[in-house]
């Protein structure tokens, strides 16, 4: 009699657990058993006991079931408080107190729980993000090498504008030679007045003591256009005008060579050799271009960004930049490990100095909100 009444109470409590679930169908036949948690128009994001979160693409899903009325917005611009029923035909029924709807999978936008926020009133809401990354190597043997490298960006995000500050340093020293000692900091700000239409301000300093660089300031604003404006993928162009203004560095070895040359000839005056060991100051009117691309699928993301700055009155003279990078969440989502590749290519760099600087890097990145 005990064992029938533990089969029972196994059958029941088995029952409940099924009649609680929801239920999520696909075009594969598939059927998962688990919770709900969102719906936001590209994915619908289950919770299971099997799995933990399990996040499906909403163009596979043909039914959803849900047990506990919830908030849900369809195309329409509709919003209900009910449960969905799916038939055999891939039709949901939104149930609610004031009636019933149906539709299809795909006309749902967005679902949120009954007591939170509506995501398109959150969406409007500006919100800090930050990310911060530390990066030290050193190594002894047959070479000596030791590298610092540090970067930290904040960015205020809403959905018409984005203000951000960063700044990034790198020093990297081999056999007694440096081979990287360069810091940038800047702020960003763009807004989206039209549509697709943004404009932008920027202004980036900075020095570059390999390149010889003491001072480097680039100003610039313009307009820009949204080919790709998407909530898991963008692309856009920025173009305008810029003032650049940098201060160099003599250059140590071509000065001691000026004024003692190898083999004896005739020395310059330090004066003399000082001003043709120095590459002239630079305060020129420029254009400026740029483009970046990001790309997000399953919290993997591919970011590209290119930048270029020709002279107006010298297109021959032009600085390119270039950064592409893979971002792999870690077991904790706030880590992420970072790589990817960067370029700085200078058209009419400083005496001794080389026009195209390559970085392949890895970086383990901490973000949080």
């Amino acid at each position: 009699m005990g064992k029938l009444y533990l089969l029972f109470l196994l059958l029941a409590v088995l029952a409940i657990s099924t009649v609680s679930a929801d239920i999520v169908e696909t075009r594969d036949g598939a059927r998962l058993v688990g919770k709900v948690l969102q719906i936001d128009g590209t994915l619908v994001v289950l919770d299971t006991a099997y799995a933990g979160e399990v996040k499906i693409k909403q163009s596979e899903v043909t039914g959803i079931t849900t047990d506990k009325p919830t908030n849900i917005r369809l195309s329409t611009g509709a919003v209900l408080q009910g449960t969905l029923t799916s038939d055999k035909a891939g039709v949901v029924m939104v149930s609610s107190s004031n009636g019933a709807i149906v539709a299809s999978v795909d006309k749902i936008i967005a679902t949120w729980a009954p007591n939170a926020v509506d995501p398109a009133v959150l969406a409007m809401r500006r919100a800090w993000t930050y990310e911060a990354t530390v990066d030290a190597v050193g190594k002894t043997g047959n070479s000596d090498q030791v590298g610092t490298g540090f970067s930290f960006r904040a960015a205020l995000s809403g959905q018409q504008d984005k203000l951000q500050f960063y700044s990034a340093y790198d020093r990297q020293v081999s056999q007694g030679q440096r081979s990287a000692d360069q810091l940038k900091a800047g702020v960003d700000y763009q807004n989206s007045f039209s549509g697709r239409y943004l404009w932008y301000v920027r202004d980036e300093a900075g020095f570059d003591r390999v390149k010889l660089i003491e001072l480097t300031n680039v100003a610039a604003t313009g307009l820009g256009y949204d080919f790709i404006k998407k909530p898991k993928q963008t692309l856009t162009f920025r173009g305008g005008l810029a003032n650049r203004y940098e201060i160099y560095k003599e250059d140590p070895e071509l000065y001691a060579e000026l004024v003692n040359p190898t083999p004896p000839g005739v020395p310059l005056s330090p004066d003399e050799a000082r001003t043709r060991a120095t590459k002239p100051r630079v305060n020129s009117t420029e254009f400026d271009f740029g483009l970046s691309h990001s790309l997000e699928l399953f919290d993997v993301s591919l970011v590209t960004r290119i930048s270029f700055t020709p002279s107006v009155t010298d297109f021959t003279d032009y600085r390119l930049v270039h950064e592409s990078f893979l971002e792999i969440p870690l077991h904790n989502l706030m880590w992420k490990l970072r790589m990817g590749v960067s370029d700085d290519y200078t058209s009419k760099p400083a005496v001794n100095t080389k026009r195209l600087d390559t970085t392949y890097f890895t970086h383990f990145v901490l973000k949080w909100k």
